[in-house]
């Protein structure tokens, strides 16, 4: 379910009780296998996987005047689609601290290119017995080596190589 801040918070409070409730978030422009075996596992470490999704002008401050290459509403749509993400939120700040002070996760989860002493929120979550984890890769993938990849096969002109 694709819901509001408060909307969710209002499905978490009734549908909470002894479950465990795993966050994480990004920008996830182009979704990809690396992005779908992310979720898979953090699914599995808990019962409820709530997904925040930077919007598109979180995205552009981000990313640059070039990105998101899909706008919100279809990225928002890719995610609630896949089977183990439960609800997704839009949040339009650079960071997802606000949403991650409201949801009060049981564990939040960030991909394995992140340090744990770089993770957004990792102080707040574990100030109250939560866990923070980081999955590794299983595909060699991302967005950015998606695009690169076309614009090299289909506009070499406009290659950076």
């Amino acid at each position: 379910m694709i819901l509001s801040l408060k909307e969710l918070l209002s499905e978490l409070e009734k549908k909470r009780k002894g479950k465990k409730v795993v966050f994480t978030n990004g920008c996830f422009d182009l979704i990809h296998a690396g992005h779908a075996h992310y979720l898979s596992e953090a699914k599995k470490l808990g019962d409820i996987l709530v997904v925040g999704l930077n919007s598109d002008a979180s995205v552009r401050r981000l990313k640059g005047p070039k990105r998101p290459i899909l706008p919100q509403n279809m990225r928002s749509f890719l995610l609630d689609s896949l089977k183990p993400v439960d609800y997704v939120v839009i949040f339009d700040e650079d960071t997802p601290t606000e949403l991650i002070k409201a949801i009060k996760p049981d564990v939040l989860v960030k991909g394995g290119d992140w340090s744990l002493d770089k993770i957004v929120g990792r102080d707040f979550v574990e100030s109250y017995g939560g866990k923070v984890v980081t999955i590794p890769f299983n595909f060699n993938i991302s967005t950015t080596n998606i695009v690169e990849r076309v614009i090299t096969l289909y506009c070499p002109e406009r290659s950076s190589s």
